[in-house]
Parts: C-alpha cells; sequence; structure tokens
C-alpha cells in the first residue's frame, strides 16, 4: 500500500511538474507540497486527493494489501542509496512476490503508479522489465510508463548484487527483460 508521500512525488514527477507548480494547479501551498512529499505530516484525505488531481492523477482503491511498485521502488532506492544492495534484491524479489500474488487488474493496478527512478539505471530496467514480464502472464496492458527509454539499457546488464554471481545466458532470461537489456536469471522470480 503506497504512503502519501510516495503517491504525490511519484504523480508530481511523473508529470515533470515542480512543487511549485503543482501547488498552484492544486492551490495548495508550495511548503505544503514538501512537506506531504517528505512524510513531513500526515495529510489529510482531501489534501492528497487535491495534490493527485493537481497532478492528473486520482486516488483508487484496489481490494489488496500489498505494496505496489512506486512504493517498492522507493524502498529499493534508499537501499541503493545507503549501499546495500542484497537489501534492494530482496525489496526486488518482494515486488515480485507482491505482483504475483495477485491476478487480473488487480495485478496492475499495483503496477499503475510510475515509481520515481533509483538512481541506477540497471535497477529502474529491472523494474520496468519485471512489471512487463509479471502483467503480460496476466495479459493486463502495460502502464506507459514501462517502455520509456530512460528504463531500459543501451548495452545489457545484470544487476550485480554479488560480483561472484555469473551472469545468465540470455535463454535463462525473461524476454520482457532482454527487451530492457537487464540480464536476470529466470529462476531468481519464482521465489513464490
Amino acid at each position: 500500500m503506497s504512503d502519501a508521500a510516495t503517491l504525490v512525488r511519484a504523480a508530481r514527477r511523473s508529470r515533470n511538474l515542480t512543487q511549485r507548480e503543482l501547488s498552484r494547479r492544486a492551490e495548495l501551498s508550495q511548503p505544503r507540497v514538501a512537506l506531504t512529499e517528505r512524510h513531513r505530516t500526515d495529510p489529510r484525505f482531501d489534501t492528497v486527493a487535491r495534490l493527485l488531481a493537481g497532478s492528473g492523477h486520482r486516488l483508487y482503491a484496489a481490494p489488496t494489501t500489498r505494496d505496489d511498485v512506486a512504493t517498492v521502488a522507493a524502498d529499493i532506492r534508499s537501499a541503493l542509496q545507503r549501499d546495500e544492495p542484497r537489501l534492494a534484491l530482496r525489496l526486488y524479489i518482494q515486488m515480485n512476490d507482491n505482483l504475483v500474488a495477485e491476478r487480473g487488474l488487480v495485478r496492475g493496478v499495483l503496477a499503475v503508479t510510475e515509481p520515481e527512478l533509483t538512481g541506477v539505471k540497471v535497477w529502474d530496467a529491472a523494474i520496468a522489465a519485471l512489471v512487463a514480464y509479471r502483467l503480460n502472464q496476466e495479459a493486463v496492458p502495460l502502464p506507459a510508463w514501462v517502455d520509456e527509454e530512460r528504463r531500459s539499457l543501451q548495452r545489457a546488464g545484470s544487476l550485480r548484487v554479488d560480483p561472484a554471481d555469473p551472469v545468465p545466458q540470455p535463454s535463462e532470461v525473461p524476454q520482457e527483460f532482454l527487451d530492457r537489456g537487464v540480464l536476470v536469471w529466470r529462476d531468481t522470480l519464482e521465489s513464490v
């Protein structure tokens, strides 16, 4: 389940808005936007709804208690910033498990909010690839962010959590990952 800060920040950035532009559109002060995005306040529902509407988004309820892709991607970004790649991989596998646990459109709902970039291109491509892989399994339409150029690699690469880990051969990698230049073992995604 996304928190308000992650939702508002992801929605704003997906539209390439500054906090000032969003505050103008939502008719709220820029400091209120900043406080909401930084978890410095527990915003009221109507505040979150206004901020999302100001960025062209809407809040919906889904029958799930699992964290969505945007929330887990924010946690991955934090782990990478702290130089904790093993934690980032565990979170990534949890993202996969969250998607696998849901069916049909609920699986799609978990992936609809565009996650912020992690700051590490291979991880951003891996997140997009995972979403494409799992949504394609359910024949759920892909959100547009999954196919953005900034979410794929020019040269194939792997997550390289442990330098001793072997890099998989393309025959061992799901097509959605190959399409985005990410070499991830198919077996890594079968933890459920």
